[in-house]
């Protein structure tokens, strides 16, 4: 038994093993060296308590004086053995009784990004019905303001802010998927923290089930951040000799705001879970054409594609037996022969003959009460069925159905959903799938079993057949989280493409999510959801940023708005090696109604940035363009590039009437330049070189 401490980037974890349980002294900023006099963090005893210091254990509970939220309940356990190798503790914990064993691994990446979790192991003679089993990091009192994310379809990823009181602060999702309103990543800082400053530490439970994420000031002194699987009761039981592992926990600290924290998980991730690159642009079928599939329609859409430089054709939903709608047919996965009586080769041949990957949309998890599938195996329909003798029709189950589908139970059906893609990627050329969810479980203690049988359905597809890149798509961005990504090469943002909505989510999703993975696409002037109209300049450089496409029937689009996709797009492919490795940047605006945000090289010599406005401005003058994270030392050539936008003022800036300007980045930083006067939903993008 000892006191171990990793170190990694200017950030320190300590960790007690000495005695009966063992504790986590110190999570945050560096320590220096590797020698810690453990004994230094012993607090004083209180009146009116237990009589011994009270320490924070890796497993706390009552039995040791911790009255808050426990890690596990009823248990005590008390450590057998520890030891460290490669930057990786090992802890392991018996019960008491002796019935239960807790191994515990916390692992400290070379980027600072630190990951827990506890494998729980039946050493009784009885079965063991597990508990919520939750990781705990403590946190310092300064750390008194909490942000997460809520959302809703569409709009996901909207920040909440609130101080950290007395108490439990938890948000827990049942979803059976994270959902729109996932918490998405728990960030507890000093007040006023924002993206370029104060100190800040935060958790992500990698986990595509139900969860909770949770944060607790408790009167004993001690502060933590926690996260777990939510687990229904009697979800998960062990028999002797079984064990459960929880998801990890990602923990992340920063003593540059949010920004810092993207500056330890996208080059981790990037690392941990290489994206092949570069990433194509996509044209996307959706919102050009619904369900109405039309050879001729489609090959002149893939012609369109091919002019403006699209590199991956994708058909969404409508393309198998009987799906003229959202009503039905989910399940049977063949190619409708009514509509495609030669199969899609004629299609695939017309897009690949362009120039173009083809792509196809699935949805292997659900299934339609009327399709072929659901009258043959009605059992395979995940929740209990209806009462004898009711009059539903087959596939028929209780409670509501969700976009008129219910959820396939995969542990039944697997081998015929593997079967059927397996199919499919072999007789066509397939290099993309996008795959869908599209409602939420709404069955107890069905979600554990779902995530584990869908991560083993998407690694044996990947092992199987390597070439071929899949989108975690969920009703837009309701499954974006780290437990599926390494299983995925793109996530599917949101449903919505209106570029005001996106401004915000991209925005909230990249703190955590680096830009290649995520999806952004062009959509119609008009948002196909919001209904909002969107100057071309705005919708372009709002897709710019991350995985770019077009949601958008691009047969209808004038000579003149395909003339900027091409050029859009061939700026897009000039920018995209630095988009999809650089470091992402976000300045702090004293207005709200203007944000800024960029990607910087690792090297620091090239930059773009997109001066953006969601709003009205506060006032006439806006406030100067500082951009963060150059090279003091170094001269930057700064020039509007793209579609001009949309002003309101009677004479421009004297830098921008010169087309340039060239000035250290010391002085881009801290003076800036004199902001042009964009009107509202405009985006003005600036390279750096």
């Amino acid at each position: 038994m000892t006191v171990f401490h990793l170190r990694a980037a200017g950030t320190s974890l300590v960790l007690d093993a000495r005695g009966v349980a063992a504790s986590i002294l110190h999570w945050g900023p560096d320590l220096g060296g590797p020698d810690i006099p453990a004994d230094l963090f012993v607090p004083a005893v209180p009146p009116s308590s237990i009589d011994v210091p009270l320490r924070l254990s890796l497993l706390p509970s009552l039995a040791e004086g911790w009255t808050g939220r426990p890690a596990m309940e009823g248990g005590h356990f008390r450590t057998a053995e520890a030891q460290l190798q490669d930057q990786t503790i090992s802890v392991r914990a018996t019960s008491t009784d002796g019935t239960q064993e807790v191994c515990t691994e916390l692992g400290m990446s070379e980027q600072g990004v630190l990951r827990l979790r506890h494998r729980l192991t039946n050493r009784g003679d009885a079965e063991l019905t597990v508990p919520n089993l939750d990781m705990l990091l403590p946190i310092p009192a300064e750390a008194s303001e909490l942000l997460d994310f809520t959302g809703l379809w569409s709009h996901e990823r909207q920040p909440q802010r609130a101080p950290l009181r007395h108490g439990v602060w938890s948000r827990e999702s049942r979803h059976g998927r994270p959902g729109h309103d996932d918490a998405f990543l728990m960030v507890a800082g000093e007040p006023g923290f924002s993206f370029r400053k104060g100190r800040v530490w935060a958790v992500h439970l990698a986990w595509s089930g139900d969860k909770r994420i949770w944060a607790e000031r408790s009167a004993l002194g001690y502060q933590v951040l926690g996260a777990g699987e939510l687990l229904a009761p009697g979800e998960i039981r062990l028999a002797p000799g079984d064990s459960y592992e929880t998801p990890w926990l990602i923990a992340v600290h920063s003593d540059a705001g949010l920004d810092g924290l993207s500056d330890r998980l996208h080059p981790w991730l990037r690392s941990a879970s290489p994206v092949k690159l570069p990433r194509p642009v996509v044209l996307n079928t959706w919102e050009a054409v619904y369900f109405d599939h039309d050879l001729p329609a489609l090959e002149r859409l893939a012609d369109a594609a091919a002019e403006v430089g699209v590199e991956r054709f994708v058909l969404d939903d409508g393309w198998f037996t009987g799906r003229r709608d959202d009503k039905r047919a989910l399940g049977d996965w063949h190619v409708d022969p009514g509509v495609w009586p030669d199969g899609l080769h004629p299609l695939i041949s017309h897009v690949r003959e362009r120039g173009m990957e083809f792509g196809l949309w699935v949805e292997p998890e659900m299934i339609s009460p009327d399709s072929a599938l659901a009258a043959a195996h009605p059992d395979w329909i995940l929740g209990p069925s209806v009462a004898p003798g009711s009059s539903a029709g087959p596939g028929a189950a209780a409670g509501p159905t969700w976009r008129w589908q219910r959820v396939l139970d995969l542990t039944k059906a697997y081998d015929y959903l593997l079967e059927r893609l397996t199919a499919l990627l072999t007789e066509y050329p397939i290099t993309f799938l996008k795959w869908d969810h599209n409602r939420d479980l709404l069955t107890p203690g069905a979600a554990h079993r779902q995530t584990r049988a869908l991560y083993r359905l998407l690694a044996e597809l990947k092992e199987a057949f390597p070439h071929v890149e899949i989108e975690s798509c969920a009703s837009g961005g309701a499954r974006i989280d780290l437990g599926i990504l390494p299983l995925i090469d793109r996530f599917w943002t949101s449903d919505t493409n209106d570029p005001l909505d996106r401004q915000s989510i991209q925005r909230w999703t990249g703190i955590l999510i680096p830009p290649e993975y995520l999806g952004g696409h062009l959509g119609a002037g008009t948002a196909h959801v919001t209904g909002r109209t969107s100057a071309l300049g705005f919708r372009l450089a709002t897709a710019l940023f991350g995985s770019a496409g077009i949601e958008w029937n691009l047969t209808t689009a004038s000579p003149a708005e395909r003339a900027d996709i091409a050029a859009w797009i061939a700026e897009h492919k000039r920018l995209r090696p630095l988009l999809h490795s650089g470091r992402v940047v976000r300045a702090d605006s004293p207005d709200p109604a203007h944000l800024l945000h960029g990607v910087v090289a690792q090297d620091r010599t090239h930059a773009v940035f997109a001066l953006v406005t969601v709003g009205t401005p506060a006032a006439a003058l806006p406030p100067p363009i500082r951009f963060p994270g150059l090279d003091p030392e170094r001269d930057y050539t700064v020039r509007p590039i793209g579609a001009p936008p949309r002003y309101m003022q009677d004479a421009p800036p004297a830098w921008m009437t010169a087309g340039s300007v060239t000035l250290p980045g010391r002085f881009l930083a801290e003076a800036g330049l004199p902001a042009p006067l964009l009107t509202p939903e405009q985006a003005l993008l600036l390279e750096l070189s």
